[in-house]
Formats: C-alpha cells, sequence, structure tokens
C-alpha cells in the first residue's frame, strides 16, 4: 500500500461525506485495507458538512408506518416500498446508537441532557436530531474524528476520480473483453503532484455526492458535479431517477453571498414566506403552506417570481417565538454580517438546487448492475426518495446505505486477481498535451448551468429540455476532444463529468413526459 503511482488496497471508497465515511469505517472494523478519497484538500468539504436543519432519528411521537407515511408522501407514492421500509426500521436507531452514541455527535440537548427534536416540512411529528443551524458539520467532524483514530484507512486527500478501472475497458489482456465487467479500481489524479495514481481495489464504493453545481442557482458547494454518477455511466452502470432534481425553496438571495441555505428547520418552527406586497402566498398553491412538500412550496414561490415579475421572495422570522440567535445561529451571523437582523427584518430567499433524487441503481446492500461496484449517498438511487426527497432524510439514508455497502463488501469481497492487475496498465497522458485555459473550462462550466437552470429548472417544458440537450450533445463533444488532449487538472475533469451527468438527466427528463414530485412538466 504505497503511496506510489500504484497502489493497492481491498477495498476503495470515493467520497468522505457521511455515506463515504461510514463505508470505511465499517470496512476497515471488519477488517479490510480501505482508501477513502476525497478531491479536497480538506476531507471536512462536502456536502454533509454543508447540511444545516438535521437528520431523522428516534423519536417518542413517532412509528415506523408514520413515518414511511410521510417519506411517502413526499415522494409522490413512487419511491420503493422495500427500501423506505428498511430506512425507516433500521435508520433511526442506527442514527441514535452510532451517530450520538459511538461517533459522539454533539446534537442539541435540553438541561436535562435528553436530545432535542425538531420538525420540517411535511413531517408529521418532531422527530430530527439537531446541532443548531449546523448538523451536517458537527456530523462530518465527530466521523472525521472517528475515522482518525479507526485502524486500517488511508485518508487520500486532493485525489480527483477521473474513471473506474474495470477489466472490459482497461485491461491489456484482449480476452478480458469478452468477460462479464468487474470493476477493479480508480484512476485519480492526485492535484499536489499532478500525476494519474492507479488505484486497485477489489471492491469500490462510490459516495461522491450529487450533481447540484450543475445549475445556476445550487445550495451545493462547487465540488457536487455529479462524478460517480458519470463515472458508473461510462462503465455501463444503471442509472435511474435522473429526472428528479429536487431545488430548496429558501436559499439566501443577495449579492455577497452565493449558495447560503436557510434551513427549513426554520420554516418548522413558523416562519412565513411573503411575496413584495407582503402578502403570505404559499397556501394559495397548497393546503399545507409553507410545510407543503419541497417540491410544492419551490413551484409556488417560482410562480410567484413570475408574476411579480421578481427575483426573489421573503422569508418572515419575525414571527417565530423563539430566540433565533440562539436556535439559529449560524443563519443569525451570516445574514447580519450581510445587513440583516432576521429578528426584524425578512430574509431574501430563492429556489436552487439541492438534491439528486435519482442515481446510480442499487439494491438493498448497495450493489449495482457492475461487479464490484457499489454506491451510498446522493450517488446512488435506492427509491427511499421515489420522486421528491422528505427533509433530514438524505443524511439518514446517507448513513444507513454507507454501513450497509461497508458490510456487503466485508460479507462478500472477492479473492485479490493478482494476474488481473497485472494487465491494468497505468495512465498515459498525452504526448503534446494542450494547455489549460481556465477562462475556457471556466465558461463551458457556467453554459453548462445556465442551460440546466433554464431549460431543465423547477418548471420544464418539452421544448426546453429538447434545447437543452441539443445544446449539452453540440458542448460534449467539444469537451471530451479537449479532455483526450489536455494534461488532467481537476476541473478538466469535473467538466467532464458536468456535462455528461446534465446530459443523463434532461435524457431521462425527456423520456418521462408526465410530472411527477420535483419532475415538473407544463
Amino acid at each position: 500500500m504505497s503511496r506510489g503511482v500504484r497502489a493497492q488496497y481491498d477495498v476503495l471508497v470515493v467520497g468522505s461525506g457521511i455515506a463515504g465515511i461510514s463505508a470505511a469505517i465499517t470496512a476497515a472494523e471488519a477488517g479490510l485495507s480501505v482508501a477513502l478519497l476525497s478531491k479536497e484538500a480538506d476531507a471536512f468539504d462536502s456536502n454533509t458538512g454543508w447540511a444545516q436543519g438535521g437528520i431523522v432519528g428516534v423519536s417518542p411521537e413517532d412509528s415506523a408506518e408514520l413515518l414511511a407515511h410521510d417519506i411517502r408522501y413526499a415522494g409522490a407514492g413512487a419511491n420503493f416500498a422495500d427500501a423506505v421500509n428498511l430506512v425507516v426500521s433500521e435508520g433511526p436507531q442506527l442514527v441514535h446508537d452510532f451517530l450520538a452514541g459511538r461517533v459522539a455527535v454533539p446534537f442539541s440537548r435540553d438541561k436535562s441532557g435528553a436530545l432535542e427534536l425538531t420538525r420540517e416540512a411535511a413531517h408529521s411529528v418532531r422527530r430530527i436530531y439537531y446541532a443548531k443551524d449546523s448538523t451536517g458539520a458537527a456530523i462530518q467532524r465527530a466521523l472525521l474524528t472517528y475515522l482518525a483514530k479507526t485502524a486500517g484507512v488511508t485518508l487520500l486527500t486532493g485525489h480527483t476520480a477521473i474513471d473506474l478501472i474495470t477489466n472490459t475497458h482497461n485491461s491489456a489482456d484482449i480476452q478480458e473483453r469478452y468477460r462479464r465487467t468487474k470493476v477493479l479500481g480508480v484512476y485519480a489524479h492526485c492535484d499536489s503532484a499532478g500525476c494519474v495514481r492507479t488505484l486497485l481495489a477489489r471492491s469500490v464504493i462510490l459516495a461522491t455526492g450529487g450533481p447540484g453545481n450543475l445549475f445556476r442557482h445550487t445550495s451545493n458547494p462547487d465540488g457536487a458535479t455529479g462524478d460517480g454518477v458519470a463515472m458508473a455511466y461510462r462503465i455501463g452502470a444503471e442509472v435511474i431517477d435522473a429526472r428528479y432534481v429536487q431545488f430548496h425553496p429558501t436559499i439566501l438571495f443577495h449579492r455577497d453571498s452565493r449558495q447560503f441555505l436557510i434551513t427549513e428547520a426554520l420554516r418548522g418552527e413558523g416562519a412565513r414566506l411573503l411575496n413584495h406586497s407582503g402578502e403570505r402566498f404559499v397556501p394559495r398553491y397548497h393546503p399545507d403552506g409553507e410545510l407543503a412538500p419541497r417540491d410544492e412550496v419551490a413551484r409556488a414561490i417560482y410562480r410567484e417570481m413570475e408574476q411579480e415579475n421578481s427575483d426573489y421572495v421573503l422569508l418572515d422570522a419575525t414571527v417565530v417565538d423563539i430566540d433565533l440567535k440562539k436556535r439559529f445561529p449560524g443563519i443569525f451571523e451570516h445574514c447580519k454580517a450581510l445587513g440583516i437582523d432576521i429578528r426584524s427584518q425578512p430574509i431574501p430567499v430563492v429556489p436552487a438546487a439541492h438534491y439528486f433524487c435519482g442515481g446510480v441503481k442499487v439494491d438493498l446492500d448497495g450493489g449495482t448492475s457492475i461487479e464490484g461496484l457499489l454506491a451510498a449517498g446522493e450517488t446512488a438511487c435506492n427509491g427511499v426518495h421515489g420522486a421528491n426527497r422528505l427533509a433530514s432524510i438524505s443524511l439518514l439514508e446517507g448513513l444507513l446505505w454507507g454501513v450497509r455497502c461497508g458490510r456487503n463488501v466485508a460479507a462478500t469481497l472477492p479473492d485479490a486477481d493478482a494476474r488481473l492487475y497485472a494487465t491494468i496498465p497505468d495512465w498515459v497522458e498525452p504526448a503534446e498535451p494542450e494547455e489549460f485555459d481556465p477562462v475556457l473550462v471556466r465558461q463551458d462550466q457556467r453554459t453548462i448551468q445556465s442551460t440546466m437552470w433554464n431549460y431543465a429548472g423547477i418548471i420544464r417544458s418539452r421544448k426546453r429540455l429538447l434545447r437543452a440537450l441539443a445544446d449539452l450533445d453540440y458542448l460534449s463533444h467539444r469537451i471530451e476532444q479537449f479532455y483526450r488532449s489536455a494534461t488532467l487538472t481537476r476541473q478538466i475533469i469535473e467538466l467532464r463529468n458536468s456535462v455528461l451527468t446534465a446530459s443523463i438527466i434532461v435524457g431521462d427528463a425527456i423520456a418521462h413526459p408526465q410530472s411527477s414530485g420535483c419532475h415538473y412538466v407544463e
């Protein structure tokens, strides 16, 4: 397990959010050698770390049946029943035992030491564990601390996965082309050394997050470019439900702030959405008002903005009867720095791309259609979310399927095939690489974001989607040609993944002309 160009492990986990870290810990504690890849220089930087609201835990008011009902209601009934039953029967207790217990996540507690519970949209009861308004950051820090004490894990930061290594695509043995495809590892770009490493493994778990940064307005970090979906798709793995991109209703709208989420928990505590006339408008679109499913609230805001010809609406938290500074310190301080006192002023908000309900098709143990490849978290689609995710279920799902992936590889890990590994060549750079022009790469990324926002966003039409597909098809040919001739960088790898994942989303949307959940077609 050297740190040279070539290395070998039992398991490679790509992605360092809640799903990836949970999978790595579980596999390592079963005695396997694990490499955990993060393309960020700091493994803390992930979608998990950005999550504000919370994670569903154990509540005295709750039951498996009630939680399942709420998940199906939010998911427009398109959920996979077996996956929902699994997450409601095992998930909350796992959060309580593993996160609140073993990992010691500092969830908010009352004076007696009992875990406090909050409620978000489409939840029937208070059942959500939270750490003020920085739940994801608290979970991420605690998991990384626990991971650092776990033997058998090698954390590789600044490593951007390029492609999955398979026998049929990469082996120098021509006979392997005719055999069943199996994943043997990952080619990864080491940013600090500027080289590509050949990382071999008996199993690979994809946990790279979603494609939220393919849209102009997003709550996601810049690295959310659909990498895992693109890599899996290129080797023939099944990708399903890609049309289901959830838009969060309330992202702060301010010229000096980008991608800052205003958690749904604020509406759960009683904050109201107002138009520029000061009118509470969401009840006109849905009887549950601000606590309707996210797709309904996002569309209500979008329609109101259209009618008023405005760029945002207002979230009024001044009516909330709690200490806002104490309960939502992150939001309070961020808004205060921008000149907004949320105790006395409404917050300007706009919907933005938030969560991917589709992804690489997996079974109840995280297995995909390709031998040796598993997936968990936002990269994967197991059917829990259906057509629209219920709030605070994503972290729960990522944890559960991360753990199940770790258990799966420990129980079914194939023997290392030294002969086959020896046929896998190291990466070959172009003989005369083209110069990297960051301006051109950034412009192509912005073109993708504008295309997806304008033509495949909150409200879609067949005409817009066909235009998007044509524009993306033109762009993809140019990007692929540049990728094959250029010296690799993280930005070029992400651009290649972005245009492919965007095309997958649009193609699936065109193939399903009927509206369902967050896929809304006029």
